[in-house]
């Protein structure tokens, strides 16, 4: 069972906040494979407290998140921001965005944290994140399309291009906006991808989404590839803030830190025969 206690070594643990509204497989993973990374030494820090926004029963997904938290002793707290704005007489969620994050923060009032992480989390915290340093993770390299993954991904496809990666910004009230802190990139071109581009030849991305729509080989292909790189890109992006090649405090003025080498080496490591015997075994 992970803990929150100090890993040993000179350096500090790296105290954590974490966000999320816990509603699927990608909040829930992103979360697991932090907490493994705390269990086996490769990150040295502790989770103080997970925030939800949900509270329980309201989804079947943040219930088995929640139950995740709770399995590992961390600290949960929970308001609801469908209840919060029920409670507010159902007014536009832009004049009650301050005043939930100003409820949340007084939820929070006990814990003091080096770095908060967005992992998930469904609301844009205007006032959180002047109060937090907060990290979030985006789907493309810096530079590239901003929004939702889905908009990133029929973006790429609409500008034929040639890579992407996953990165790691500081949040701030412009939505993905935020100063970058760490990236990694992966190629959308090569044998792998050949055919799957070679199927969109001379077709507007209009008529993609009108036809094939997300099942398009070429949108999966693209999602999967940033998908697997964001867990580790995370716990690589959290060890290098606690060890020091990382200076949130510096985030805007300094680059952010291309870890492509490291999690392409890692995703190389998981995918090789002798890792595969391995947990064969360890099962």
């Amino acid at each position: 069972m992970t803990t929150n206690d100090d890993h040993p070594g000179d350096r500090p643990a790296l105290s954590l906040g974490w966000f999320s509204t816990g509603r699927g497989e990608g909040s829930r993973g992103l979360l697991a494979a932090t907490l493994d990374a705390i269990d086996s030494g490769r990150l040295n820090a502790r989770i103080e407290f997970v925030f939800v926004n949900r509270d329980r029963g309201q989804h079947a997904g943040t219930d088995s998140y929640m139950d995740l938290v709770e399995a590992h002793d961390i600290p949960l707290v929970t308001l609801s921001s469908q209840r919060f704005r029920t409670e507010h007489g159902r007014r536009p969620w832009a004049e009650l965005r301050g005043q939930f994050d100003e409820a949340v923060l007084e939820l929070l009032r006990p814990y003091s944290v080096d770095v908060s992480i967005t992992a998930g989390y469904m609301l844009i915290a205007p006032v959180l994140c002047r109060h937090f340093i907060m990290v979030n993770l985006h789907p493309a390299l810096p530079g590239g399309p901003v929004g939702m993954i889905d908009h990133v991904i029929w973006e790429l496809i609409r500008i034929d291009a040639d890579e992407s990666g996953v990165m790691v910004h500081v949040a701030t009230e412009d939505l993905d906006l935020g100063p970058v802190i760490s990236f990694c990139r992966f190629p959308l071109k090569g044998p792998e991808l050949r055919r799957a581009w070679s199927e969109i030849e001379d077709r507007s991305v209009d008529e993609l989404q009108a036809s094939s729509g997300e099942q398009l080989p070429l949108f999966q292909a693209i999602r999967k590839a940033g998908v697997e790189r964001e867990r580790p890109l995370l716990v690589a992006t959290l060890a290098a803030i606690g060890d020091g090649r990382i200076d949130l405090n510096a985030a805007g003025r300094a680059g952010p830190l291309e870890l492509t080498e490291e999690i392409e080496s890692g995703l190389s490591a998981a995918l090789s025969p002798e890792h595969s015997e391995d947990e064969s075994r360890s099962g």
